[in-house]
């Protein structure tokens, strides 16, 4: 199935601010199908524990709805729209949602390792105490949203407006931010050793503690040699 561009509407001006929370719903239900259906719109339902590993459908809407301990690991839901929704102990590793939106929602404490989060927009969100290795958010725009304690190793975030994201207590290791645009991009307590790209880092806000592990790629991009012994 041919995925459609995606109809999630863009931040025209980015700038930094705490993410607003979701807005929480009067009572949920709990989802009781066994799969998603495509072009779904799913309200105020409860995902405890549900299991939808490897399944496809397109442009699902989840609104006000909470998931915990619930399986979306190596699905392909482009188009997807998660709004006011909260994620806890859940495991997306290797979900592919192009195209996607996400929108004041709290991800916590869930597996998103090699997730593929692809030309879409997350804006309002607080992602903490995840793993998410591996993962690429190419070509995504951030508006308003904050990496908390968040392993994000190998992460891959070419192309992507990063004007108001932050990261605090993140281990960047080797992490991708070709032709990202980082003005006003904050760091504090990361690890950013091997981070790839440092040309256009310009404009980013990165904290003294910082420093010592983003020095060396700074030697490299500034063409300066560093030796370990004395000569």
């Amino acid at each position: 199935m041919a995925a459609r561009r995606s109809s999630v509407k863009r931040p025209s001006a980015v700038r930094a601010r705490d993410p607003r929370k979701p807005v929480a719903p009067a009572e949920v239900r709990h989802f009781e199908a066994a799969e998603l259906e495509p072009e779904a719109e799913l309200e105020a339902l409860a995902f405890y524990g549900s299991q939808f590993a490897g399944q496809d459908a397109l442009s699902v809407s989840f609104s006000q709805c909470r998931f915990q301990g619930a399986d979306l690991s190596e699905c392909r839901l482009d188009q997807v729209s998660l709004t006011d929704c909260l994620l806890k102990d859940s495991n997306l590793a290797n979900l592919r949602a192009d195209g996607g939106g996400l929108t004041r929602a709290r991800v916590t404490e869930c597996r998103l390792t090699g997730l593929v989060w692809a030309d879409g927009v997350v804006r309002d969100v607080s992602i903490r105490e995840c793993r998410a290795d591996l993962s690429a958010w190419r070509m995504t725009t951030f508006d308003a949203v904050e990496f908390v304690g968040c392993n994000l190793t190998g992460a891959d975030f070419t192309n992507a407006d990063l004007r108001g994201a932050s990261f605090r207590d993140c281990d960047l290791t080797t992490a991708v931010f070709h032709h990202a645009d980082m003005t006003g991009t904050r760091f504090r307590g990361c690890n950013l050793a091997g981070v790839g790209d440092l040309s256009n880092w310009r404009g980013a806000i990165v904290h003294s503690t910082d420093l010592i592990s983003l020095s060396f790629g700074l030697a490299r991009a500034a063409g300066i040699s560093i030796e370990d012994e004395q000569s």
